[in-house]
């Protein structure tokens, strides 16, 4: 049987500004049951991702907040320990758990069965499913690279932006990453093969993009926002694209920064466009057809940041939203 207790990571109150660890509180509860259609899940690994800071907050949003008290959202990859529905069974691991807990019970009809064979289990939290497939929908849908072209990627070593650049270095564009500190430059052009990495830390970062982007930039990557997006804007040239995916340096801020005059956008006929990859989960298999045989054949390359037990999952947000994480970051539960 399995331990008597359920250790859950609740949303204690409301960040003013930035998270801090107390925002969060641990609880312990009896361990749930399956209804009807449904199965118990036991967690293996949670998925940490900006957006989850969004639903700390009471703000307007495209999605309803963590209610005060609530288990902190997530996704979760999980195996099935006990099933009152035919099309799953114990021992059977899957995508689609909720939250940050040890375990759950889901209606089996809204799992995602996995198969280790295929890819490593936890990769269906990272380059196979949600950031995987934002970079997808993104470049293809709005940054369209082509060969030739300049793009540019803020978070390049992170989990969305490591497979945007990836993607769109396979179109034949000259990519240029924009990371935080030597290490992570020197993972984007060395493992990732961009054309070139720039430390937004740097005193001197706008005129680094210039000397990189000395014809300006045709499609911009947006995960950071504040200070990388006013040094990018000015360089972007006619009829360039922006992909507006998040803006993490922004998320913490009770006030919004100011931003760009959009002015230029009518004058070099820019488009800016923002997505939610929530939007086009039903491509999800579409991406991962894609995706698996490039990872097999070393072609599509991702890194992971694993974070042992779920009491240490708010400190590993924290860290997150502070950019302390290298590669996708997941809890690895128990």
């Amino acid at each position: 049987m399995p331990e008597a207790v359920n250790t859950q990571v609740l949303l204690a109150r409301r960040p003013e500004g930035v998270v801090r660890q107390d925002d969060f509180a641990i609880a312990r509860t009896p361990i749930p049951a399956p209804g009807a259609g449904e199965v118990l899940l036991r967690h293996l690994f949670l998925s940490l991702d900006p957006y989850q800071r969004g639903r700390m907050s009471a703000a307007k949003s495209y999605a309803a907040p963590v209610a005060i008290g609530a288990v902190m959202e997530c996704r979760a990859v999980a195996r099935v320990e006990a099933s009152n529905d035919p099309a799953l069974s114990p021992g059977d691991v899957v995508l689609g758990a909720y939250g940050w807990q040890e375990w759950s019970v889901a209606p089996a009809k809204g799992l995602m069965k996995l198969d280790a064979a295929e890819a490593p289990v936890q990769t269906a939290l990272g380059i196979l499913g949600m950031p995987g497939l934002t970079a997808h929908v993104g470049m293809s849908d709005i940054g369209q690279p082509k060969r030739g072209e300049t793009v540019v990627i803020s978070a390049a070593s992170g989990a969305v932006g490591a497979v945007a650049g990836q993607i769109a270095k396979a179109a034949g564009a000259r990519v240029i990453g924009i990371a935080g500190g030597a290490e992570k430059c020197a993972y984007v052009t060395g493992e990732l093969g961009f054309d070139a990495c720039l430390d937004h830390r740097d005193g001197d970062f706008p005129q680094a993009l210039d000397a990189a982007c000395p014809d300006g930039i045709d499609v911009y990557w947006e995960n950071v926002g504040g200070a990388v997006q006013r040094a990018v804007f000015p360089r972007l040239r006619d009829f360039a694209r922006m992909v507006m995916c998040g803006m993490i340096a922004e998320y913490n801020d009770p006030v919004p920064q100011p931003g760009p005059n959009l002015m230029s956008a009518v004058r070099k006929r820019l488009r800016i466009q923002g997505f939610i990859v929530s939007d086009s989960w039903q491509r999800l298999p579409e991406w991962r057809a894609v995706a698996v045989p490039l990872i097999r054949a070393g072609k599509l390359r991702y890194r992971e940041d694993v974070v042992s037990g779920i009491e240490n999952a708010p400190a590993a947000f924290i860290g997150l939203l502070a950019g302390k994480n290298f590669g996708k970051l997941l809890v690895k539960v128990g």
